[in-house]
């Protein structure tokens, strides 16, 4: 409708001769049946799905390669450690891979006849276990029937045992895992394999493997990858250094209290505990502590109490006196630190998070150190822990009046010195 004026007659606008036409109104977008789809709208859409389909992809594949990426990780941190033996071979003439192999050798040997000797051992044990049962049973019914004044009788107990639902379930249970087990020792040797595999590659190719990843990268790149590396090198050798020393300081503790206890076989029982409690995290201490018990139980069962009592106390003097001084001199980190890495990689990588976790932050930290910039620091009351610059402290003051009451000629504090 065109604009009107109060008359009610249609308003007329005055036109320039040869000027264009007023414009109309805007026209409204359309929005109705036949409105078309934007071009960029078809392309936009199969971009997001082609992208989550790769998200979903990558994902996938990468919850199927973990395993291997930590038995790569586990590997490349072996030859590290192994990495100082085979240079010094191979700085006097051993070729690097004749090198790897008699390392990795000796080190195969040492495990596989410690296994031996501690399966014999553990086997032979179990048997005499089984053989006294009975005898140990009896006295603990008759200590029971003494100080409690029962009735109980062996025989009576054993055919409950025999009878007990608990006892069928169990054998059905046990008999159905067995097929689990066995999968899981294969599973497991597969692993063991596949990480000597990897790390004996590493350990032997390593200039190559140093050459390669420097190929890659610009010269001044080159010296910082070369720098990361042997601190590497350096940070897991100590650390591996430091838990050699305490599985030592371990194994003579646990050696002296199992020779006092008359326990049989305690030089391979303290190895045990020296190496397990060290090398196994997390786990490592119940598993070393168990066997010892279990052995000392055979001799007299208070004894395996007191063993227990010596396991837990010595855990203690371990974690709050002897490790925090071993790491921290060998892999220079502070005990918070060391301690921080090892709950944080036992919740990345459970096991193999905290067994290099340690080695791992003390190399970023030293790598890290070179690139931070330190300032000296003022001197401040409050840098050394005084709330405030205010008099001497309770101590110096202490060591003053002493000094006084020794030497009556001492100038006390305020008074004006001899010329």
């Amino acid at each position: 409708m065109a604009p009107t004026d109060e008359t009610g007659q249609a308003a007329r606008h005055p036109t320039t001769p040869g000027a264009p036409p007023p414009a109309g109104p805007p026209s409204a977008p359309i929005s109705g049946p036949g409105a078309r789809m934007p071009r960029w709208l078809p392309r936009a859409m199969v971009l997001a799905l082609t992208l989550f389909a790769l998200f979903q992809l990558g994902s996938w594949v990468f919850h199927q390669l973990v395993g291997l990426l930590v038995n790569i990780l586990i590997a490349f941190f072996l030859a590290l450690a192994v990495e100082p033996a085979v240079s010094w071979m191979a700085a006097r003439g051993v070729r690097r891979g004749l090198g790897t192999f008699l390392v990795f050798l000796g080190v195969l040997i040492a495990a596989a006849g410690f296994v031996t000797l501690l399966g014999s051992m553990l086997a032979g044990q179990i048997i005499k276990i089984v053989e006294d049962f009975p005898d140990y049973l009896d006295s603990v019914i008759n200590w029971i029937n003494t100080h409690f004044h029962t009735e109980l009788r062996r025989v009576d107990i054993q055919e409950g045992l025999l009878r007990s639902d608990w006892l069928r379930n169990y054998v059905q249970n046990s008999a159905t895992g067995v097929l689990d087990v066995s999968t899981q020792v294969l599973g497991g040797l597969f692993q063991l394999l596949t990480v000597g595999l990897f790390s004996f590659y590493f350990a032997a190719d390593g200039p190559r493997l140093r050459r390669t990843v420097c190929s890659l990268l610009p010269p001044a790149r080159q010296a910082e990858v070369l720098r990361a590396w042997e601190i590497a090198v350096n940070k897991t050798g100590g650390y591996l250094y430091s838990r050699g020393l305490m599985a030592l300081v371990s194994g003579l503790a646990h050696y002296v209290l199992l020779e006092f206890l008359e326990v049989p076989y305690a030089p391979v029982l303290a190895v045990w505990v020296g190496l397990v409690s060290q090398f196994i995290p997390t786990i490592g201490t119940y598993l070393a502590g168990a066997l010892p018990m279990l052995i000392a139980f055979t001799v007299d069962p208070w004894y395996a109490l007191w063993v227990l009592i010596f396991v837990v106390v010595y855990q203690q003097f371990e974690n709050y006196v002897l490790q925090p001084k071993l790491t921290s001199k060998t892999v220079d980190i502070h005990p918070a630190v060391a301690f921080g890495s090892v709950v944080a990689g036992t919740a990345l990588l459970g096991a193999v998070g905290a067994l290099i976790a340690i080695p791992a932050v003390a190399t970023l930290q030293a790598f890290l150190g070179a690139y931070v910039r330190r300032y000296d620091v003022t001197d401040d009351p409050r840098v050394l822990g005084h709330r405030g610059p205010g008099g001497p402290g309770a101590l110096t003051r202490v060591r003053r009046l002493w000094a006084r009451r020794t030497d009556p000629q001492r100038p006390r504090d305020g008074d004006a010195g001899t010329p």
